[in-house]
C-alpha cells in the first residue's frame, strides 16, 4: 500500500533559516518539494559529478579488497578518518593516479607481450651485428609473405635467408649491398627497437613494477575505503543542503524564506511539536488532485521482497493503488511454473540459503526472495512430475499417487485458467481505481465488463473442465451477463447521449474481445517454458545413458557424470533466464496494461544526514 502524505509550507525569517534547515535535517522526515530544476545550476551539477567520481573510486577499491580477501583472507580495513573537502579530493587524486598507473603499466605489458610474441618468430638475434654489417656496407632487410608468393629466385638474387615458417607465412631476410633496390612481392617487417633478450628483461622488470604497484594499491584500498565512504556521505549531505537552499523561495525582499515539503502522515504530529517548540512557522496545505506526491510503500515482510520488481517498472503515483501485493503471489507462481522442475527449484532454494548466510544485510532480502521462488518451483515441479528431467510418474515409489501429477494437458489448461484469473484481477483493480479517482458512476461500465467476463467464463469455460453448473445457475449467469452488457453499452460515459454511449460500447467490445484473446494466449508460455525445461533435462539424461552403454563401469560413471553436469548446467541456466524474464513480461505487459497502471511516482527521500 501507499502511505498517506501531508504537505507543509514553511515561512522562516532569513537569519533563522540555517538553524531551521539543521532542525529539518535532524528530524529527517521532510521530503523537500522540488520547485526549481537543478539542471542549469552549475554548482549543483559539479557536486553531482564529484560524487559520481568518488562513488566510482569506492567501487574500484571495494573490488580490490574483495580480490585480496579471496587470495589472502586476512585483509584488515582501516577505520574511517574524517576528511575535509580539500583533503578528501587530494586523497581521491592520489588513489586515481595510482590506479591509472596500473592501467598504464598493463597497457605497456600488452605491447611488450605482442612484441615478444612476434620477435620469437625471428629468433634472438643481435642488433649490434646488424649495425656492424651496415657499417661494412651491407643492408639487412626483414620480410614476410605467404608461402604461395615466396620466390626461390630471391635466394640467389638478394641473398635471401629463410628464418622461420609460421601459419603458412614465410619469414626471411635479405642481405644486399647498400643502395641495391629490392623489388619483391613481400611485406617489410616492422621489428621492435631492441632484441628478444632485451624485451624479456623489460618484461620481467615491468612484472616486478606491476606487482609492487598492486601491493601499493591493496594498501591504499584497505587503508582508505572506509574514509572515502564517509567522505562520500559528507558530499551527499553537502549536496542535500545546497539543494534545499536551491528549492527555497526568497520573499519580502529576501527577509522571509519559503519552503514546501512532504511528510508521511503518521510522522506529522511529532514534527509539529519540534517546530512549535522552536517557534518556526508552518502550515499544512491541501493536496491538490494530480500533484506529484512522493511515494513511500508500506508492505508486509513477504510482499516487501517483491517491491524491486514493481520499482523496476515504475513506482505507482499517489492517486492509484500499489500493485506489489498482487505482483508477489503471481510472480512466485509464474516463476515456479516456468522453471518446471523440482530438482532445479531445489537447487535455487539451497543456493539462496547458502548465499543468505554470507550476504550483507542489504542484500539478504534478495536471497530470501529466491528462497521463496525456489520453494515454489520445487512444489510446482513436483506436482508436474519432473525432478532433474526424471519423470516421477515412471518411478515405482510414486505409482500410488501417479494420478495426482499434472499432465501436459493439465498444465496447459492450468496456465490458461491462471491467465484468465490474472486478467480479471487486473481489470478489477482498474475498475476500483476509476471508482476512487472519478466516482462510482464512471466505474460502472468497468465493473459491468468484469461481471460479463466472469459470467461467460463460467458458462462456457467450466464445461470444458468437466464442471457442469445447474441450469438455473446458468440462466442466472446469462442474466448477469445481459445486464452487464446493457450497462457497458448504455452507461460507459456518463453525461453523453445514448448513441455516443452505444458507439463507445461497440468499440470497447471489440477491444475487449481481441485484447482478452491475445492476453490470455500469452499465458500459455507458462506451460511451454516449464515443459521445455523438463524435456531438455530428460534429453540430457537419455544422452548420458545411451552414449555410455558400451563402456565399463568406472569410465561410464565418469562420462555420465560429465554429461549430466554439463547438460543440466546448460538446461538450468536457460530455465533460470526464462523463469525470470517471462514472469516479468507477464506482470509488466499483461497485468499493468489491464489494471490501467499509470506509474510515474517519485520515491520519498526525506532531507536528512546520511
Amino acid at each position: 500500500m501507499i502511505k498517506k502524505m501531508r504537505k507543509y509550507a514553511f515561512m522562516i525569517y532569513h537569519k533563522e533559516y540555517n538553524s531551521f534547515l539543521t532542525t529539518l535535517q535532524d528530524l529527517g522526515v521532510v521530503h523537500i518539494q522540488e520547485t526549481q530544476s537543478i539542471t542549469h545550476r552549475t554548482d549543483l551539477q559539479d557536486m553531482i559529478s564529484q560524487r559520481k567520481r568518488v562513488e566510482t573510486l569506492i567501487d574500484m577499491l571495494k573490488k580490490i579488497n574483495e580480490a585480496s580477501e579471496k587470495s589472502e583472507k586476512d585483509v584488515v580495513l582501516a577505520p574511517a578518518q574524517p576528511l575535509q573537502e580539500k583533503d578528501g579530493f587530494k586523497l581521491v587524486d592520489t588513489i586515481e593516479k595510482s590506479l591509472e598507473k596500473r592501467s598504464e603499466l598493463n597497457g605497456i605489458k600488452q605491447v611488450l607481450l605482442k612484441d615478444i610474441s612476434y620477435l620469437e618468430i625471428w629468433g634472438d638475434f643481435s642488433y649490434e651485428r646488424i649495425d656492424q654489417l651496415e657499417k661494412a656496407g651491407y643492408e639487412i632487410s626483414f620480410f614476410s609473405c605467404p608461402d604461395s608468393k615466396f620466390n626461390n629466385e630471391w635466394l640467389e638474387e638478394y641473398n635471401a635467408i629463410l628464418i622461420n615458417e609460421y601459419q603458412s607465412i614465410k619469414y626471411f631476410i635479405t642481405i644486399t649491398k647498400e643502395g641495391t633496390p629490392i623489388n619483391i612481392d613481400a611485406e617489410h617487417a616492422k621489428l621492435p627497437d631492441c632484441g628478444l633478450s632485451e624485451l624479456k628483461k623489460q618484461y620481467d622488470q615491468l612484472q616486478e613494477d606491476i606487482i609492487r604497484l598492486e601491493e601499493h594499491n591493496k594498501e591504499l584500498a584497505a587503508s582508505n575505503v572506509n574514509s572515502l565512504i564517509e567522505f562520500d556521505k559528507s558530499l551527499q549531505n553537502d549536496f542535500n543542503w545546497a539543494n534545499a537552499l536551491a528549492q527555497t523561495e526568497h520573499q519580502a525582499d529576501e527577509k522571509v524564506m519559503f519552503l514546501e515539503g512532504w511528510i508521511v502522515e503518521d510522522q506529522g504530529e511529532a514534527m509539529q511539536k519540534v517546530l512549535d517548540k522552536d517557534g518556526y512557522f508552518y502550515r499544512q496545505l491541501e493536496i491538490e488532485e494530480g500533484e506529484n506526491v512522493p511515494i513511500e510503500l508500506k508492505n508486509n515482510f513477504f510482499t516487501r521482497l517483491y517491491e524491486p520488481i514493481t520499482k523496476m517498472y515504475s513506482l505507482p503515483n499517489y492517486w492509484e493503488f500499489d500493485s506489489t501485493p498482487l505482483v508477489a503471489p503471481f510472480f512466485m507462481l509464474f516463476f515456479g511454473l516456468c522453471l518446471g522442475d523440482a530438482g532445479y527449484g531445489l537447487l535455487v532454494f539451497i543456493a539462496a540459503t547458502i548465499f543468505k548466510r554470507k550476504m550483507n544485510d542489504s542484500y539478504k532480502p534478495f536471497a530470501i526472495l529466491f528462497q521463496y521462488l525456489g520453494g515454489a518451483a520445487t512444489v510446482l515441479g513436483f506436482m508436474s512430475g519432473s525432478f532433474f528431467g526424471l519423470s516421477l510418474v515412471e518411478v515405482p515409489f510414486f505409482q500410488s499417487i501417479k494420478d495426482y501429477f499434472l499432465s501436459s494437458d493439465n498444465l496447459m489448461t492450468l496456465s490458461i485458467v491462471i491467465g484468465i484469473l490474472h486478467i480479471i484481477i487486473a481489470k478489477t483493480v482498474a475498475a476500483f481505481k476509476k471508482k476512487e479517482q472519478k466516482g462510482f458512476k464512471y466505474s460502472m461500465a468497468s465493473f459491468a465488463w468484469i461481471f460479463v467476463i466472469v459470467a461467460l467464463v463460467c458458462i462456457f469455460g467450466l464445461p470444458m473442465l468437466n464442471i457442469h453448473l445447474p441450469d438455473i445457475l446458468v440462466y442466472v449467469l446469462y442474466g448477469i451477463a445481459g445486464v452487464g452488457i446493457l450497462v457497458a453499452f448504455l452507461y460507459n460515459t456518463p453525461g453523453k447521449n445514448v448513441f455516443m454511449n452505444f458507439g463507445s460500447g461497440l468499440w470497447d467490445t471489440y477491444n475487449m474481445a481481441t485484447g482478452l484473446l491475445g492476453d490470455t494466449l500469452s499465458y500459455i508460455r507458462l506451460f511451454a517454458i516449464g515443459l521445455t525445461g523438463a524435456v531438455l533435462g530428460g534429453v540430457f539424461n537419455s544422452l548420458a545413458v545411451t552414449m555410455t552403454e558400451t563402456m565399463s563401469a568406472v569410465p561410464r560413471f565418469i562420462v555420465m557424470l560429465l554429461i549430466l553436469l554439463v547438460g543440466h548446467g546448460i538446461s538450468f541456466a536457460l530455465c533460470m533466464i526464462s523463469s525470470l524474464v517471462h514472469p516479468i513480461r507477464l506482470i509488466f505487459v499483461e497485468y499493468f496494461k489491464n489494471s490501467d497502471f499509470e506509474g510515474g511516482g517519485k520515491a520519498y527521500t526525506p532531507f536528512k544526514k546520511i
